[in-house]
């Protein structure tokens, strides 16, 4: 199947008042968990790599390449999206390797100059067919970077995005990164508002916090893409322990690592049922 944008995809979740999921690549296991739950679930998904697993991989491209094939083999619609690059040439990287959308996370900058710099990303994107997702009022929990309790206001997301020309908007409304409870309490009014302010899918992060009716929810109230990572983690880790527990003997990785990337399968086939369907 041929690559698909994040925001093609977004745009249609939008406009069918359905969640897009979008799930964190740390390993080639977590991509092929992720595209395989996402045919089992016969529903679009978008595949991350962050900045930070870049850096882990020593560069984009070997994990990007690996998620490119996989989404260009999948049965189902795949994107595969550079998540939380505050890098400009991360982003000339990601969309010469195939790309077809980047979050450019300018948000710890001053108003101004995060419009400035976000304003230049875009318009770099843009010519070149690229989707932009950009984030606005600080979301926690991020490498100490950002300020939990900080909320995005819909008239400073109204002119954030007319000024930047981004085709999508994470917002600030309760969640926070990298929790390892699910009992995040989202701001529903907030998003509500947020989703009338803007004519641009919303993105919500650090869903991992968030429990199953509280991404329901979220998604009835107007946000689109949701993105999780953490409780995926937590999965993968929990299977791989509980195979080296039941047989500390086993040297071979993929006696342990088979039963973790059918776990998050698993779960992200579950999720994706859930986001597309909030109402039930």
């Amino acid at each position: 199947m041929p690559l698909i944008s994040t925001g093609a995809l977004a745009r249609d979740a939008r406009a069918a008042a359905t969640g897009l999921g979008a799930f964190n690549v740390v390993q080639i296991e977590h991509a092929q968990a992720i595209v395989g739950g996402a045919e089992a679930a016969g529903l679009p998904v978008v595949l991350q790599i962050s900045e930070n697993t870049a850096r882990y991989h020593g560069s984009l491209e070997p994990i990007g390449l690996a998620g490119l094939a996989l989404a260009r083999a999948a049965d189902v619609p795949v994107a595969v999206h550079l998540d939380h690059a505050e890098s400009a040439d991360l982003v000339r990287q990601a969309v010469e390797l195939g790309f077809t959308s980047v979050m450019f996370d300018a948000s710890t900058l001053p108003y101004e100059e995060n419009v400035a710099a976000t304003r230049a990303v875009t318009e770099y994107c843009h010519e070149r067919e690229v989707c932009v997702e950009a984030e606005l009022g600080e979301i926690g929990g991020k490498d100490g970077a950002h300020a939990p309790g900080v909320r995005t206001d819909p008239d400073e997301a109204r002119a954030f995005v007319r000024a930047t020309g981004v085709d999508a908007l994470a917002v600030a409304v309760g969640s926070s990164h990298a929790m390892l409870t699910r009992d995040a309490a989202l701001d529903f009014a907030l998003i509500s508002r947020l989703r009338h302010a803007v004519d641009v899918p919303l993105v919500l992060h650090g869903s991992s916090g968030v429990g199953d009716t509280g991404l329901a929810g979220a998604v009835a109230a107007g946000m689109t893409k949701v993105n999780i990572s953490t409780h995926l983690n937590k999965l993968f880790t929990a299977a791989v322990r509980a195979r080296l527990d039941a047989d500390p003997q086993v040297a071979d990785p993929r006696k342990y690592l088979g039963p973790a990337r059918d776990a998050v399968a698993t779960e992200v086939t579950r999720l994706l049922g859930i986001l597309a369907h909030p109402g039930r």
